[in-house]
């Protein structure tokens, strides 16, 4: 924990983790206080130095709690759009400091205070406008950061594909794997055409038991920086028509080969104090999804996996990173038997992932995925099932239902 809390400390000034606590401050404590228990003929604020009573106080309390909220959430993850509107702010605040106690307070002690409130803020506000770099600040490539070579699976199709552009873009070469070698060939001549980096394709099933290990066999000879336990299917239908066959290739897949060549793969990482593991999750892991339960299952497992490996690897040089996607626009709904319904890009879902590597443990792409799972969070387990069960009927081949 120390570890974590010092990383998080370290991403920005002092000065700058003070702002950010008087955000958590102003939003978890001092703003609903005074919107929910003052009374409104004693309240009153202050906003682009004109002054505000009453319910229109209380307005503008909302105002500056969603303001404040963006303040916390943008220094915590030191967003780029905090510059220059945290400046902006902070100068509005020493502009309105200034008109309160000049023009609304007025006298000598008006502009005492004005003088006590205003320089403070326009210092402030100073300061983040020369945080420039800080907030915009490119992190070194993932080449820099990690190595040379990555190991994308379920690099034929969709995330996975994605997945190898954006590490080629970023100067990483790419074993790339999956079932179908023939797409794995035009991928990999793309990538060095287009990129200029080094390829190496690997035909196989990793749903096949043994493959994993034979996977990670055919790669001991070079030093793989990145792994990208993506591949993996879904499985719609009513459990008791689902053939047991496909079920058991599903869970090599979606569990054992991830935690095979993480086993086998993270030692040299771990040697060399740098490197990177990414898993691609799911939404449905954060909830029983009927008529698509084992899929839900091993999405649950991949979660948990790689949460805890993220903590166990915590100051290591090596991080973890489990990304949990929602419907997406690949060839997952045609093979899990699913209908066909709107998804998100694979190249969002990647962009997400690569932002979010090094910074947290997991991270779910598209706002509306992130609302849905908050709420998931918090309401009964056998009501969610209902509802997801609802949602998955629908979505599942009338073949299967």
């Amino acid at each position: 924990m120390r570890i974590w809390w010092r990383q998080q400390m370290r991403r920005r000034p002092w000065w700058m983790n003070g702002l950010m606590f008087l955000c958590f401050y102003y939003v978890a404590i001092y703003i609903p206080w005074d919107f929910l228990f003052k009374a409104p003929h004693r309240d009153h604020e202050v906003f682009l130095g004109m002054m505000f009573r009453g319910r229109g106080a209380k307005l503008v309390e909302l105002l500056h709690f969603g303001i404040y909220a963006a303040g916390a959430y943008g220094f915590w993850r030191m967003r780029s759009w905090m510059w220059p509107w945290a400046a902006v702010y902070v100068g509005q605040m020493a502009f309105s400091s200034f008109v309160w106690g000049t023009v609304h307070r007025g006298g000598l002690l008006g502009w005492i205070a004005a003088v006590i409130t205003t320089v403070p803020c326009a210092l402030v506000a100073y300061a983040l406008w020369q945080e420039h770099d800080r907030f915009r600040r490119r992190l070194r490539s993932l080449r820099e950061r990690y190595g040379e070579w990555a190991l994308v699976t379920g690099a034929s199709a969709g995330i996975g594909v994605e997945f190898a552009r954006a590490l080629a873009r970023d100067g990483v070469s790419c074993v790339l794997t999956a079932r179908r070698e023939e797409r794995l060939k035009e991928l990999a001549a793309t990538l060095e055409q287009t990129y200029k980096v080094r390829t190496r394709v690997i035909a196989l099933d990793l749903g096949e038991q043994g493959a994993a290990e034979k996977l990670a066999d055919k790669v001991e000879d070079l030093d793989i920086a990145i792994l990208v336990n993506n591949a993996g299917f879904g499985y719609a239908g009513r459990f008791h028509k689902q053939d047991t066959t496909r079920l058991r290739s599903m869970l090599e897949l979606n569990c054992t080969a991830p935690v095979v060549l993480t086993s086998r793969l993270l030692p040299p990482m771990l040697k060399h104090g740098k490197g990177a593991v990414i898993i691609t999750g799911s939404v449905a892991g954060a909830q029983p999804v009927p008529f698509n339960n084992v899929y839900s299952g091993t999405k649950a497992f991949d979660r948990h996996f790689g949460e805890g490996l993220w903590a166990e690897l915590l100051g290591s040089g090596v991080d973890a990173l489990v990304i949990e996607p929602g419907a997406t626009e690949t060839e997952f709904q045609a093979v899990a038997h699913e209908t066909p319904h709107p998804g998100e890009s694979p190249a969002n879902v990647v962009a997400v992932a690569l932002d979010a590597l090094g910074r947290q443990p997991a991270v779910i792409s598209g706002w509306g995925n992130f609302v849905k799972h908050t709420l998931v969070r918090w309401a009964p387990r056998s009501i969610v099932a209902l509802i997801a069960g609802r949602t998955m009927f629908q979505w599942t081949d009338p073949e299967m239902k």
